[in-house]
This record gives C-alpha cells, structure tokens and sequence, in this order.
C-alpha cells in the first residue's frame, strides 16, 4: 500500500512538474539550441530537485502531517513568515493556474466546434469548460487527483513515446549542434523553466499524503524529479531536432501559443498526425500540471483559512481558488508572460524559502534524523543563487 502511495506521490510531483513549462520551451528556447537548452535544464533540475529535498528535513519539524509551508513558515519566523510565504504562494500558484487555463484553452478551441464567429470569444469559452470540468476533481480531494493522475500520466507517456518515435527520425544533427543566435537568450529563458520544476507548491498535500514518512517523502522527490527531467532532455531533443532556429523564430512572432506549436510541427514535417499527437500530449501534460498547481492553491488557501478561521470547507476555498485566474485567464495576456512573471514567484518559494527555512530548522533542531547532502556550504550556495536569480528577475523582467 506504501509503496502505492510513493509512486503516486512521485507522479504527481512529475505531472505538476511536466506542463506549461515543458510544452513552452521550444518557443522560449528559440534562439538558444538544444546544447545550451540541455545543459541549462540539467543545472536547474540539481538547483531543484536539492530544494525539495530540504523540505524533506524542514517537514521533520511539522506539528502535524497536513501542515501547509506557510505554518512551517510562521514556526520559525512568525506571522511575517506566514504572511511572505502565502502570498508569494499564491501569487506564484495564480500565475500558474492562470497559464494552464489559457494554454489549456488555446488547445481545446483547436478542437470544439465554433460556437460564435469570433476566434477570441471561442477560446474564452474553452477556457471557462477547461476550468471547470478539471477543476472538479480538485474540490473532490487528493485522492481524486491521485486517481485520475495516474490515469493521464500513462497516456501522457504513451502519447509522448509516439510524438518521440516519429520525431526524431526526422532530426537534424546540424539543427541539434547549432549554438545559440543569442547568449543573453539563456538568461531570458530562466523564468520560463523555472516553472518547469515547481513542484514544491504540493509539499504540504504530499507530505500529509505518505503520514509524514520522511523516507518515502525522499523517495517520492527523487523519483518525481527524475521523470520530468528525462521527459525535458528528449523533448528538447525532438523539437531542436526537427526545427531549426529560423523556424522557431518565425514560430514565436507569428503564433506564440501551444497551437500555434502544434500547427507549425504539422506544417515542417508534413504529418497531421504528428500535429495531433503533439496536441494531445500538450492537453495530457497541461492537465495534469493543472491538477496539481490548484491542488497546492487548495493547500494554501486551506492553511490560510484554518490559521484565522474562515469557512474552511471545500466550496468556499474553491470559489477562491478558482474565480481569480479564471478571470485573469479571460483578459489580455501573453502564456510566456504570465509564465515569466510566475517563474519570478518561483525562485523566491522554491528556491530562496526552503533555503531559509532549512537554515533555521539546522540551527533550531540541530540533530534531526534526515539532513540533506552537502551541508551548511550547499546551503550557501544555493542561498546565493536564490539571491541572485530573484534580484536579476525582479529588475529584467518584462
């Protein structure tokens, strides 16, 4: 049964991890190539996968097993600690879910009928039936995500195999060696795949899930960031392979969205049915990433609402979670905008915070069972790349 519930809390840190990010990197990846691509993704996955396991030993000190970031948050830093973490929490969890409904949205209107004349009106509509038909699976529960997450991640990878298979008979070893146009394109893409390893937003709700086993809590990371990593190598292989440069430029200025990904991968190659197998793993991968970003909105506002005691049910949370980037999701907005903004949000919780607390948790309770490799001098380290990456993000942005 435990070992159950690791592999589901594994692919459910793996289907937060693989969505909007994933399926964004071919167009934010342009002008990089897939050598500067990979080479950044494997550097970022360590930054990572390091900092969901120091929430790993932060949990050790959890009063109880359901406990959010933000309780933990306050045990060592006060109501100042709550108040930064929930609402770094949540504009990130926003920004997030706000992507995944618009991409989510651009997909499913490139396959509902028209219900009006107007291409703009349509794919709001797409993104309202997105919203609320995946959104009941999140008020169910955990469990109800658990579920249908296992069930998507075997057709996500099924799907993904196929696209695999036909692509990459089709790559270019010179498209794949090609350096990038631009070296500032690496630092301009970090925000984007920063969102491409957020699962940390899901550590309470995983947490509560294993009865607060650190042992298969470490499992469960290690195993959850492994797949998505393998998942970005080989689609950043596919899709280097396939496009050159130019062709991802013109993509970007014509039609920055997943459709338009979809369309352009159909017209180079000639294959309709690559076009729609793409179509399919992007919609797989966008759900599953969806479940799992509201899942951790749930956790958040949940925690913020047994704190001070507001109607904590899940009717009342849902209607918090869901009407603002609902509404957000239906103005003006760019997917990798949103998606950047969100990545700014990203290097503070996921990075910078787990950093602080696992300092104050070494220091607080220095002979806990579990500490993460590499000691206090790891901990400086990835305390200044936080630093470093929030500074630079806050100021170039945009």
């Amino acid at each position: 049964m435990m070992k159950n519930k690791i592999l589901g809390s594994a692919l459910m840190i793996a289907g937060t991890t693989i969505g909007a990010g994933m399926l964004a990197m071919p167009i934010s990846t342009a002008g990089m190539g897939f050598i500067a691509t990979s080479l950044l993704l494997i550097g970022l996955w360590a930054v990572f996968a390091y900092s969901g396991l120091l929430f790993v030993e932060v949990y050790q000190t959890a009063k109880q097993k359901d406990d959010g970031v933000a309780t933990l948050a306050e045990q060592y830093f006060g109501i100042f600690g709550r108040i930064l973490s929930t609402g770094t929490l949540l504009i990130l969890l926003y920004g997030l879910s706000v992507a995944y409904m618009m991409g989510g949205g651009s997909l499913l209107s490139g396959i509902l009928p028209s219900f009006t004349e107007s291409a703009d009106l349509n794919n709001k509509i797409a993104i309202v039936i997105f919203t609320f038909v995946l959104g009941a699976f999140v008020v169910i529960g955990t469990k109800s995500v658990d579920g249908i997450t296992r069930l998507l991640f075997i057709g996500k990878l099924i799907a993904f195999a196929i696209v695999l298979l036909t692509m990459l008979p089709k790559s270019s070893l010179d498209n794949l060696m090609a350096l990038p146009l631009d070296y500032a394109l690496v630092l301009s893409a970090i925000p984007v795949f920063f969102t491409s390893f957020g699962f940390h937003v899901i550590m309470g709700s995983i947490n509560g899930y294993l009865d607060g086993n650190v042992h298969h809590f470490r499992k469960a990371v290690i195993i959850g960031t492994a797949i998505p990593l393998a998942a970005y190598l080989l689609w950043q292989l596919a899709t280097h392979g396939v496009l050159s440069q130019s062709e991802f430029m013109t993509i970007v200025q014509e039609d920055p969205t997943l459709n338009g990904l979809v369309n352009a991968t159909r017209q180079i190659t000639g294959s309709h049915l690559l076009g729609e197998l793409i179509r399919i793993f992007s919609a797989l991968a966008l759900i599953t990433s969806f479940l799992g970003v509201m899942l951790g909105v749930f956790e958040g506002l949940g925690d913020l609402f047994k704190r001070y005691h507001l109607p904590n049910n899940r009717w009342s949370i849902s209607l918090v979670a869901f009407v603002p980037p609902l509404l957000l999701a239906l103005s003006e907005n760019s997917f990798l905008t949103v998606l950047s903004y969100a990545g700014l949000m990203c290097a503070f919780y996921c990075l910078l915070l787990p950093v602080i607390l696992a300092w104050r948790t070494r220091v607080t309770h220095p002979n806990l069972p579990y500490r993460v490799f590499g000691g206090n001098i790891t901990l400086a380290l990835a305390f200044i790349i936080a630093i470093v990456s929030f500074i630079y993000y806050s100021f170039n942005i945009g």
